[in-house]
């Protein structure tokens, strides 16, 4: 059982930035997927970011594209989110999640994703 655990929420002016971090219990030298996903109340989730944990292949949702950066140390068993120019709308939910063994990570759909953090709360104001 792999165990995900989020840190770094917190609250932001519109414009700013924040760094989310995520604790992994497996270890990343193998052909697995890490991504980070996000949830506003009513709304679906959707996927912001993943990355291949060897090879550190990136993949991002067009919004984000040139704003946000994912990042994975394999020493550390962690991911990360860089948010740069965060935007009100901006405000959710952040999860990170993980697959292993996977053939690709050009993937941001929640059901490709096995395991689940608890989240961490992002909140951007105007």
């Amino acid at each position: 059982q792999v165990q995900l655990v989020e840190s770094g929420g917190g609250s932001v002016q519109a414009g700013g930035s924040l760094r989310l971090s995520c604790s992994v219990s497996e270890r990343l030298t193998g052909d697995h997927c890490l991504a980070w996903f996000r949830q506003a109340p009513g709304k679906e989730r959707e996927g912001v970011a993943s990355i291949y944990t060897r090879l550190g292949y990136t993949y991002y949702d067009d919004p984000v594209k040139g704003r946000f950066t994912i990042s994975r140390d394999n020493a550390k068993r962690a991911l990360y989110l860089q948010m740069d120019s965060l935007k009100p709308e901006e405000t959710d939910i952040y999860y990170c999640a993980a697959r292993l063994w996977a053939v690709t990570c050009q993937q941001l759909a929640d059901n490709w994703y096995n395991y689940w953090g608890q989240g961490t709360q992002v909140t951007v104001s105007s």
